[in-house]
């Protein structure tokens, strides 16, 4: 099976709107002091996708050591990988930079 180089960001895509909708159904059912629990959901599902995708990709790869996976999904499911990993750790930069400015910031 032959995928496209952007199927497996479609992927991600899709798997961050599915989390989002499930986090503004939750939200909508939610009591109004809990919104610290939906965005650590949100977060926990985008990190858990995030593992999926690099398990995929280190059992492909593994498979096509092994010559049991065509060697165009190995090389899309590591570049999913490798563009999940580089989302992953500019959201974290991003979030470190945000706590580093709200401690700057005057009480």
């Amino acid at each position: 099976m032959v995928t496209s180089p952007t199927s497996g960001i479609n992927q991600a895509i899709n798997a961050y709107q599915s989390a989002a909708r499930a986090a503004d159904s939750e939200r909508s059912q939610a009591t109004q002091g809990t919104g610290g629990d939906d965005f650590a959901q949100l977060v926990r599902g985008a990190i858990e996708e995030a593992v999926r995708i690099g398990e995929r990709s280190e059992q492909l790869s593994i498979d096509g050591i092994h010559d049991r996976a065509d060697i165009s999904d190995v090389v899309t499911a590591v570049a999913e990988a490798e563009v999940t990993l580089q989302t992953v750790v500019t959201i974290r930069d991003k979030v470190i930079d945000a706590y580093r400015e709200i401690l700057r910031m005057p009480i």
